[in-house]
């Protein structure tokens, strides 16, 4: 009995190790974690007056997603997912034109979403919006 005990522990044991790999490999399979709901067109993502001409803020859309909202030059606005392209982490507040990401160090510029130094070799995903009475909601 304690022979099977034995055995069966190790099969258990060696089961987890291989799940575990598994798992871990799929984690590491370098794209982004799965994306929530789409915004609700119309929902506000932040008042047009909270964002500066030429500045970029962190904002949270209706569905709880942070994005970054830029007002690059009057009355244009844009907005980008706050989720890094490179492997799905979320990305700093913008912060001198900048938008940086924690885990790897991926640069973005703030205004635009381009990509200003990698690892990440995509832009951050543009979220559509659009200004409404004197709102940036979603478009």
């Amino acid at each position: 009995m304690t022979a099977e005990l034995h055995s069966r522990r190790a099969a258990l044991a060696c089961g987890a190790t291989v799940a575990g790999t598994v798992t871990l490999a799929a984690c590491g399979a370098g794209g982004q974690e799965p994306k929530s709901a789409p915004p609700k067109p119309g929902g506000k993502v932040i008042a047009l007056a909270e964002v500066p001409v030429g500045q970029a803020k962190y904002a949270k859309l209706m569905n709880g997603d942070n994005v970054v909202v830029a007002q690059p030059t009057a009355g244009k606005v844009v907005c980008f997912s706050a989720v890094c392209t490179h492997q799905g982490c979320e990305v700093n507040p913008p912060q001198n034109g900048q938008v940086r990401c924690p885990c790897h160090g991926s640069v973005f510029d703030a205004l635009t979403g381009a990509v200003k130094q990698g690892p990440a070799s995509m832009p951050l995903a543009a979220v559509p919006v659009k200004i409404q009475n004197g709102d940036i909601v979603s478009a």
